[in-house]
């Protein structure tokens, strides 16, 4: 590294300290000056020497500036607390509840967050402006760099900037870079789920094809006639988070496609649909199966009965995870109190979401959670992060869901009525980094929401029914001011009482329940349920007259949205 300070925090790395058991950062040549810092006692960011801007996490390109001469600087550790939650329900070795995961901003560079620890203060006594000091704890062969409040307190420091304020995300908007849209060539044909349930005891690979079973079934077709295949998050060690992907599910059902696609880097958990709609558009394919798979009830019951064995925690890559964070709960809970700091939302914001679900759930009879709730309770269930509680959160299940996308002219020639697409947003505008991006809403909502009208003639009040993703509440009402259906900071006005979100309300949300009531079905049971809806297949919960529906996806991954219309 480039100064002496550096070079003599790498020799101490050799003084090890006793190890807490908390999960470590995986040291590297890129960042162990960062986590090796505090052998002297000193902060240390990397610096952009062509512009002096500061980057986090370590780059080789300064993305400001685009330059390539990269150092390192010493800072003062001194900031500003921009987020904190206090944890009360994820336990690590090292690191039991409850404890504070807290995001401050450097006084050099307030583009700089740096998730940690806030310590030595009790949680009530935090408040966001207050100024933190680095302290740092020396765990094993690091030095994690927590804060604590400095003793010199003066006013409340100003609340940071956005790289891109929400209220100006517009502007960042590319045109369309073709006057035809690939969306009119496509339509949607087919939609199936499997049994949905909790703790099911049933092989991930049997949910699946029962799902696309019944979807290609609904859709009028054969497995000979499904020539694609798309998978979010397609294979990999992830758990009771996925089937296999793309190579299971094809050794399973024999389908021989022409095109195929699986991957977590795509637009949103049901960011499968999409990539399949670019391939049915181009000629590739001409009826594309898509599936999403959960079975994290069941996994969950076989590795606490022994039956699945857990990886051994070792070093992580991940900048948040030393701190605690191993949620999207942390990261989403800061972003919930900082709209609660700046527009004056309040739990009771967030509860009419939850209720609202809960409502709906009560007429859908594959939701998991039907029984009636009441604001009491809401406010009353166990605390999970500040200010989440148990019903801010979605309910974990086992199942699967399907939905076939087709060429619009074969569409046509099929015996249910297609549901056409209008739209699709997808850009990104935001920051990616969870602790980098936006401060006050989901991040990567703001961009795709844009992106979306950007591409068609209608406008939100056009929209009848919208399923937006509630993997928290506060993710839906990210979406609802993002997508325009009220403006950005009034959903406390816009949710109070919450008749506007009713099924008989201006936006009836969620209509099935959402994954808050119904199942975490990670975005595609949102696009089932529009399909349901705009096919007048809703039953009781039919909203009526239902020609226009908007469906999103996210939960802190690239976002994507969808616009979609009757073909009546």
């Amino acid at each position: 590294m480039a100064d002496s300070a550096v070079a003599e925090s790498v020799r101490h790395e050799d003084d090890r300290a006793p190890a807490s058991g908390r999960p470590l950062p995986q040291l590297t040549d890129q960042n162990r000056f960062y986590w090796t810092s505090g052998a002297d006692g000193v902060l240390r960011i990397q610096e952009c020497r062509s512009c002096s801007g500061l980057i986090h996490p370590p780059q080789p390109i300064c993305r400001y500036c685009r330059g390539h001469d990269m150092g390192v600087r010493a800072v003062s550790g001194t900031a500003t607390l921009v987020g904190f939650t206090v944890n009360h329900r994820f336990g690590l070795p090292g690191l039991p509840p409850p404890y504070v995961v807290a995001q401050v901003a450097i006084e050099e560079d307030p583009r700089v967050r740096l998730t940690t620890n806030a310590v030595e203060c009790e949680p009530d006594r935090l408040e966001l402006g207050m100024r933190m000091e680095v302290v740092f704890h020396h765990d094993d062969d690091v030095w994690l760099p927590l804060f604590r409040p400095a003793a010199d307190q003066s006013e409340p420091a100003p609340f940071p900037s956005d790289e891109i304020e929400p209220e100006d995300v517009a502007r960042h908007i590319r045109p369309m870079a073709t006057t035809t849209k690939f969306e009119d060539r496509v339509a949607l044909t087919g939609i199936g789920t499997s049994d949905i349930g909790r703790r099911l005891m049933r092989t991930p690979m049997a949910l699946t094809v029962e799902a696309c079973e019944r979807a290609v079934a609904d859709a009028g077709l054969t497995m000979a006639d499904i020539d694609g295949v798309a998978s979010y998050p397609g294979a990999g060690q992830v758990g009771g988070f996925g089937e296999g992907g793309v190579v299971g599910v094809e050794a399973a059902l024999g389908l021989r496609p022409t095109w195929h696609n699986g991957g977590i880097e795509t637009f949103g958990p049901s960011g499968s649909v999409i990539a399949a709609m670019l391939a049915v558009a181009s000629g590739l394919a001409r009826h594309v199966l898509c599936y999403r798979t959960l079975w994290e009830s069941t996994h969950g019951e076989l590795v606490k009965r022994g039956q699945l064995a857990q990886g051994a925690p070792g070093r992580t890559p991940n900048w948040l995870m030393p701190f605690g964070a191993t949620s999207a709960a942390h990261t989403l809970a800061q972003n919930a109190q900082r709209h609660f700091h700046r527009y004056g939302t309040t739990r009771e914001t967030l509860g009419w979401i939850a209720l609202n679900q809960r409502a709906n759930a009560q007429l859908n009879p594959s939701a998991i959670y039907r029984d009636p709730m009441t604001m009491d309770d809401y406010l009353g269930a166990r605390p999970i992060t500040t200010p989440f509680g148990l019903f801010d959160c979605d309910v974990p299940c086992d199942g699967s869901v399907a939905v076939i996308v087709s060429a619009i002219d074969a569409a046509r020639d099929l015996p249910r009525p297609a549901v056409l697409v209008e739209a699709v947003g997808t850009q990104i505008v935001e920051r990616i980094e969870w602790d980098q991006s936006t401060l006050t809403h989901e991040p990567q909502v703001l961009g795709p929401a844009a992106h979306l009208w950007s591409r068609t003639s209608l406008r939100p009040a056009d929209v009848d029914v919208a399923q937006l993703y509630d993997g928290f509440t506060f993710n839906c009402l990210s979406w609802i001011e993002a997508l325009g259906f009220c403006g950005i900071g009034e959903a406390k006005d816009f949710l109070d009482g919450g008749h506007n979100i009713a099924r008989d309300g201006v936006l009836p949300l969620n209509t099935h329940g959402g994954q808050l009531s119904h199942g975490r079905t990670h975005g595609m049971g949102l696009i089932h349920e529009a399909i349901t809806q705009l096919r007048g297949d809703g039953g009781d919960r039919q909203i009526p007259d239902a020609r226009v529906a908007v469906v999103s996806s996210g939960g802190l991954s690239p976002g994507g949205v969808l616009l979609l219309r009757s073909d009546t």
